[in-house]
């Protein structure tokens, strides 16, 4: 979501009014991007995000210009499936259909946005109706949004009803999905999208080798919050890229109540008795990926540690802790041992093993 996030953002600047957002809606076949990719023009010609490689955004570019400069919405399908698309096409080679809609920005006109980010400020997940095929190009484009406590956004003109319903079908099921809603005006195809909120991170711990872990996570779109005993750790200078620096003990952050069910959370302090308390408030609350920093022989006798003092370990506990964290990338320095855990969270949260993709069987992407 962290593209999503930075087009959200960008949109509350003012000094590059954008004028045109595009958005990848369906993919048939292989593509470097999925649905729900997105490219914000901005009137001085910056650009936020991507619907390619690369390969596409020349094209993109000039079409989002046409459509800024007063052009209406416009439909646009890339068809790299022919191998002459080398020579006569837009050099994509990945032997795909790609659809998006390239929509334009009016000032001040983002109600959408507002939309998803207030969901993502109260950590709500929400949906988008996006319209990428229509026999009228005036209902093409981002029509509709829906939150996860029931807040919404309708475009002017918009069938309110019909949208609502595929906002939920996306919402509940967590996944987005396309569908042609022939009894709306200009029988448009809507993708559906499911959006969710960021995915938290904690880091229990504010040393140097939390630097990077902190930086690279938030490049990756994490909501991360960093937190230690020690104020001449926790600070936002030495961590400017956390949503929330926190100087607590493990048992004033336990009576902050539980860790989102979808967060991910690193312990990682160096101090025993600060690393103990923090794994037991996270083993009773757990988070969807606990990870322990230090040799398996540390973690051993923290766990027995915990045990003695009366913490029932069971085997799904142990099982969910993952002690060594991280990888095995054989990282030295800080910025690989970042490396190595975020990777091995980014598996766990994919529901990945982490296997070498060219030793992968099915399809890179479900």
């Amino acid at each position: 979501m962290k593209e999503l996030c930075s087009i959200l953002a960008a949109l509350e600047r003012p000094a590059a009014r954008p004028v045109a957002l595009a958005t990848l809606c369906r993919v048939h076949g292989s593509s470097y991007r999925r649905p729900g990719a997105r490219l914000l023009l901005g009137g001085d010609g910056t650009r936020t995000g991507s619907i390619s490689g690369g390969c596409l955004e020349d094209d993109v570019v000039l079409r989002a210009r046409a459509v800024a400069a007063g052009g209406p919405a416009q439909a646009v399908t890339y068809d790299t499936t022919e191998e002459n698309d080398l020579v006569w096409g837009v050099g994509l080679g990945c032997h795909g259909v790609v659809d998006l809609v390239i929509e334009p920005l009016a000032e001040g006109d983002h109600g959408w946005a507002s939309c998803v980010r207030g969901a993502f400020a109260r950590k709500q997940d929400t949906a988008l109706a996006v319209a990428f095929q229509a026999d009228s190009a005036a209902t093409l484009g981002t029509r509709a949004t829906l939150t996860g406590d029931g807040h919404e956004w309708v475009a002017t003109g918009a069938d309110r009803v019909a949208l609502t319903a595929g906002l939920r079908e996306a919402l509940a099921n967590q996944t987005s999905h396309v569908a042609r809603l022939e009894t709306l005006a200009g029988r448009p195809w809507i993708f559906f999208e499911y959006a969710p909120r960021p995915v938290p991170l904690l880091i229990l711990g504010a040393g140097d080798d939390a630097q990077p872990l902190c930086r690279m996570a938030a490049e990756l779109g994490f909501a991360v919050t960093v937190v230690d005993p020690r104020p001449a750790y926790a600070t936002k200078e030495r961590f400017p890229a956390a949503t929330i620096v926190l100087v607590a003990t493990p048992d004033a952050l336990a009576a902050l109540g539980p860790p989102d069910g979808r967060a991910a959370a690193i312990v990682m302090t160096h101090h025993y008795l600060h690393d103990g308390p923090f794994l037991r408030w996270l083993l009773a609350q757990p988070p969807a990926y606990l990870g322990l920093l230090g040799p398996r022989q540390r973690a051993d006798k923290i766990l027995a540690d915990l045990a003695a003092g009366g913490l029932e370990l069971t085997p799904a506990m142990r099982d969910r802790l993952h002690a060594p964290v991280g990888l095995d990338l054989g990282a030295r320095t800080p910025e690989a041992v970042a490396l190595a855990i975020l990777a091995e969270v980014q598996a766990v949260l994919a529901g990945r093993d982490a296997r070498p993709l060219r030793h992968r069987t099915r399809p890179i992407h479900d």
